[in-house]
């Protein structure tokens, strides 16, 4: 779908519907809303007067134009309380009313600067908001079906504003949003797409593509490269599949006034996990080809980092691989060594992701590197403590930590700190080794993250747990049943911020 921001009136663009909107409490019209009740005979109030619209947020109402307008249909959003809104609002109304326009048979949209002005939400902000709630809400992946789709495709998305002066503003806001929600599809795709057409192989060969395309260095390791590094850990691992495991570092230097990293990107990378020899019950092992949403991730942030050209100087690393039983898989007993020297007792197989993590933490410590942020479809344990509405973070900067929860409010990808206590560490001492990959059952997702902790040093870092939130069973306004794409756009913002 194309997004486009013109100069002009919306009561006067032609279009199969044009979307307006109302706020909850009997408020008055706005003046483009005003202008389309004039032209539809005062249809808007009438229907506000006898209840039918309230404004109330996530209420989408159709009026036909019946040649009233050149625009075939009119759609009026409510936004909830004027007080209240915000730009993640604005993202999930603009969503839910174009996938229910699509279902129309819809082609082209035009649409107002919704919420411009209000609460401090600017012109740029708004459609940035309309961008990745048009890319992000109309998504679907399709790759491997072959029947044609219900609904036809929308076109194109107008964003219409009568003052030529905000022009600018909301084309770099579109093109702003347009970035992001790509980014956050492209992780969609590889969360979704089956672990037979996506092998760390073929993860090696979207980042390549990624590094091409957008000026990223790329080092990708084979298995030899990491036995020379000391990665055992990721070896371990790895040495139960047919397929070659793969160590992808991206790097993308926005910055050239230093060397130093601001940021790097840890991302969590099994294109398949049957949980090993430790192996995990068969329902539901079909989800596990989504276990490489960390490292879909961080390929997805470098991607729009270099995209949006920030003035940042920031690193994407991936360890990937499969964790599958075999005759040459690791074993439940086993002493791995990790790239930094420690050593660590195999309690269960299916605790493979801290292993991977743990050798990628270590390489990046042998850059200098302002801060480390790991991403993790790590623990059911934290899928268990926060569902599937937060993302569990866990840190040992607090400054680094507030600023994660505070970019994830902003894009409404919510976040919940989790503690980090040292008598976690207890569990996870080994009497054979110097740490034990499992802590056992209680405070699981802690434990994990007490395992992580020994990898990173003093750096300020933040590991978050998606488990529960890379993908969804349910659609709702922005985000559709798959791969989530959470928590992309909130990294994006994080380092955004931190550029500044």
């Amino acid at each position: 779908m194309e997004t486009k921001v013109i100069t002009g009136d919306i009561e006067k663009i032609k279009a199969d519907a044009v979307i307006i909107n109302c706020f909850d409490g009997g408020e008055s019209l706005s003046d483009a809303a005003a202008v389309i009740d004039k032209a539809l005979d005062g249809a808007i109030t009438q229907l506000i007067s006898l209840g039918e619209i309230k404004g109330k947020q996530g209420e989408i109402t159709f009026i036909h134009s019946l040649g009233k307008l050149p625009s075939a249909q009119v759609v009026v959003l409510g936004l909830g309380k004027r007080s209240e809104l915000d730009k993640d609002r604005i993202r999930s109304s603009v969503a839910a009313a174009l996938r229910q326009l699509r279902q129309k048979g819809a082609k082209e949209i035009g649409t107002i600067a919704l919420g411009m002005g209000i609460n401090g939400i600017s012109a740029e902000d708004s459609a940035q908001a309309i961008a990745e709630g048009s890319l992000l809400g109309l998504y679907s992946f399709r790759k491997h079906i072959t029947k044609k789709p219900d609904y036809p495709d929308i076109n194109q998305l107008t964003l219409v504003e009568p003052d030529a002066g905000h022009l600018t503003a909301l084309t770099d806001g579109c093109e702003k949003g347009k970035i992001i929600a790509e980014a956050a599809n492209l992780t969609r795709d590889m969360v979704n797409e089956s672990s037979n057409y996506l092998t760390p192989a073929d993860m090696a060969k979207v980042a390549k593509e990624l590094a091409e395309s957008n000026g990223l260095k790329i080092n990708i390791f084979d298995r030899e490269q990491m036995r020379e590094l000391g990665m055992g850990a990721l070896l371990g691992v790895s040495q139960g599949s047919d397929q070659p495991p793969k160590f992808i570092v991206l790097r993308y230097k926005g910055n050239d006034d230093t060397e130093r990293l601001d940021v790097a990107l840890v991302g969590k990378g099994i294109t398949f996990d049957s949980g090993g020899i430790s192996l995990k019950p068969a329902d539901g092992m079909g989800e596990m080809k989504g276990d490489m949403a960390g490292g879909a991730t961080v390929m997805a942030v470098i991607k729009a980092v270099s995209r949006l050209r920030l003035k940042t100087n920031i690193i994407a690393v991936i360890p990937a691989t499969e964790n599958m039983p075999g005759g040459h898989s690791f074993k439940p007993g086993d002493i791995l060594n990790a790239m930094n020297g420690k050593t660590i007792e195999i309690i269960t197989t299916d605790a493979e992701g801290r292993l991977i993590l743990a050798d990628a933490l270590a390489y990046t410590k042998t850059f200098d590197v302002g801060c480390i942020i790991d991403i993790a479809t790590l623990t059911g344990a934290c899928h268990v403590a926060l569902g599937d509405v937060c993302t569990g973070v866990f840190g040992n900067n607090q400054e680094l930590i507030n600023k994660v929860i505070a970019a994830g409010r902003e894009t409404g990808e919510l976040m919940w700190q989790m503690p980090m206590f040292d008598q976690y560490k207890e569990l996870n001492k080994s009497d054979v080794a110097d740490i034990k990959n499992s802590g056992g059952r209680w405070g699981g997702a802690i434990t994990a993250a007490k395992f992580l902790e020994e990898f990173v040093g003093g750096t300020p870092w933040v590991h978050l747990d998606i488990a529960g939130t890379s993908d969804t069973e349910k659609e709702q306004g922005y985000v559709v049943k798959g791969g989530t794409g959470v928590p992309v756009r909130t990294l994006i913002a994080l380092i955004a911020g931190m550029a500044k």
